[in-house]
């Protein structure tokens, strides 16, 4: 396993070991600090603060603050929207040190670091830096017909839903972060991020860049700390109107059920179990590289992982085998090696979790035909694993990974596809790799997933709403679709004398 000795890292010097409340630094918190680590050594890079009920609450009171500040709240959109584009610029101008920060703390691949978390991040601020001045209500045509002898003038208006609980996981740590802060400061809202425990450094670095901008104190708030302390206290704070939550499916109904007890506002985008449909006119070399990119993107750690791979009998021996030799060929090691093809997964405890399943796939009768190990070295790297023959019911056909892991089965017809894709309780992502257009049309409106892709996958735009069917969430981020989630419609009616 290839590593980065820790004399050639100047991300280090860009580390921040505080939150950043109501525009200031904040050091301190409940209990001891938290370790925080590089994925590839192993070893401690920062000790970061978590934020008891104590600092949720001084969070929650600055964005409240802040939203009622007439500073914000009366703010132009157009200024809004020059906010956004100076952060913009903001991120690009700090795009190396970022995307370096991001590798060293989630063990990503240096380029997707520069490509996805800098540059599509900065794509991301700019599309919903346009939302801000093109927000609008609309008149409405009323017939009320009593009492006699009066008209009504009705329109719409659209307001700011609030002060906004975001919680972002750590796959795409500084991504996502901009996927919550992006709509809701467009809008008007005010935001109390909290960042994935594991990846807290690359969201207090852009809070810093956000207050470089010219974002009023308060506006973007990021507080740090575990999922069951610091998230808990966030999710059920009565100051909160909204919370918009990515993670896994289990977490999210856990904060459904308090948002429905509180009535606040809730968006949420969960987990997956991707299927990966490959027809038999699909060129073997594609199907390889196309079924590849969709599991082993960024170690698989992707909540559209393309984890179930469904090949026609025809291609299935040729597709299978393919997958298995290049998986068995991919270099495993440190993110920032820029001979790496896959990197470390983001813990200890999720490596161990991701070996878990492997463990538990062999046990139930499937076969592996590539990996099925953990990597060597001090890093918590895991073999990219191949899978197939596996029995209908195996947890790893069932259950969401998070890893580089895929389970290959063969079927005969598109309603066999149709079947196989439609088996599970997820219904995120979809992909179907194919040039026979007849088919592919019939096999997407049948197909439950949010998104299905066609000869790509993982694939993503500003402009395109992204979301899941059935237990893959509620709402969705992106688009319009998107600044709708952090919108409430006011419904205005004005009577005057008919005459």
């Amino acid at each position: 396993m290839s590593a980065v000795p820790q004399s050639e890292r100047p991300e280090l010097s860009a580390i921040r070991e505080h939150m950043i409340i109501g525009g200031k630094p904040w050091a301190h918190g409940q209990g001891e600090p938290l370790p925080v680590y590089d994925p590839a050594t192993g070893k401690i890079i920062a000790h970061q603060a978590e934020a008891g009920p104590a600092e949720v609450d001084a969070a929650v009171r600055a964005a409240r603050q802040a939203f009622e500040d007439p500073a914000w709240r009366d703010m132009p959109p157009v200024e809004r929207e020059r906010l956004l584009l100076k952060l913009a610029d903001l991120v690009e101008a700090n795009g190396n040190a970022l995307a370096r920060l991001e590798t060293l703390n989630n063990g990503k691949l240096l380029f997707l670091s520069q490509g996805l978390e800098v540059g599509a991040g900065a794509q991301w601020l700019r599309y919903m830096a346009g939302w801000a001045t093109k927000i609008s209500g609309e008149t409405l045509n009323v017939s009320i017909p009593f009492p006699p002898g009066l008209k009504y003038q009705a329109y719409t208006r659209p307001e700011p839903v609030g002060v906004v609980g975001a919680i972002v996981p750590w796959n795409f740590p500084l991504l996502m972060a901009i996927w919550k802060i992006a709509p809701a400061v467009a809008t008007g809202c005010t935001v109390v991020l909290k960042p994935a425990e594991e990846t807290p450094l690359t969201a207090i670095r852009l809070a810093e860049l956000a207050l470089e901008a010219g974002f009023p104190p308060g506006v973007i708030n990021v507080i740090t700390g575990r999922g069951e302390v610091t998230g808990a206290a966030l999710v059920a704070h009565p100051g909160l109107d909204k919370i918009a939550f990515t993670g896994s499916t289990e977490v999210g109904k856990l904060i459904g059920k308090q948002a429905m007890d509180d009535m606040k506002r809730v968006s949420l985008e969960l987990g997956g179990k991707s299927p990966v449909v490959i027809l038999d006119d699909c060129p073997i070399e594609q199907a390889v590289q196309g079924a590849a990119g969709a599991i082993f993107f960024n170690q698989g750690q992707v909540c559209t992982a393309g984890s179930r791979l469904f090949v026609q009998r025809g291609i299935y021996e040729e597709v299978v085998s393919g997958l298995a030799e290049l998986a068995a060929a991919m270099k495993v090691g440190s993110g920032l090696d820029p001979e790496t093809q896959i990197g470390p997964m983001v813990s200890a405890r999720h490596r161990q979790r991701v070996l878990d399943y492997i463990a538990s796939g062999k046990a139930q009768g499937a076969r592996v035909l590539a990996g099925g190990t953990g990597g060597t070295g001090n890093g918590y790297f895991v073999l990219p694993t191949v899978f197939a023959d596996a029995p209908p019911d195996a947890r790893i056909c069932r259950e969401e990974i998070f890893g580089p892991v895929v389970v290959a089965a063969a079927f005969d017809t598109l309603d066999d596809a149709v079947a196989h894709a439609n088996d599970t309780r997820f219904g995120l992502g979809a992909s179907i790799w194919s040039n026979d257009l007849t088919r592919v049309h019939q096999l997407i409106p049948r197909i439950q997933a949010g998104t299905v892709w066609v000869n790509t996958h993982n694939m993503l735009d500003p402009h395109m709403p992204f979301g899941g069917y059935k237990e893959s969430g509620i709402g969705r981020e992106h688009g319009r679709a998107a600044i709708d989630m952090y919108l409430e419609k006011k419904s205005v009616c004005m009577a005057y004398p008919a005459g």
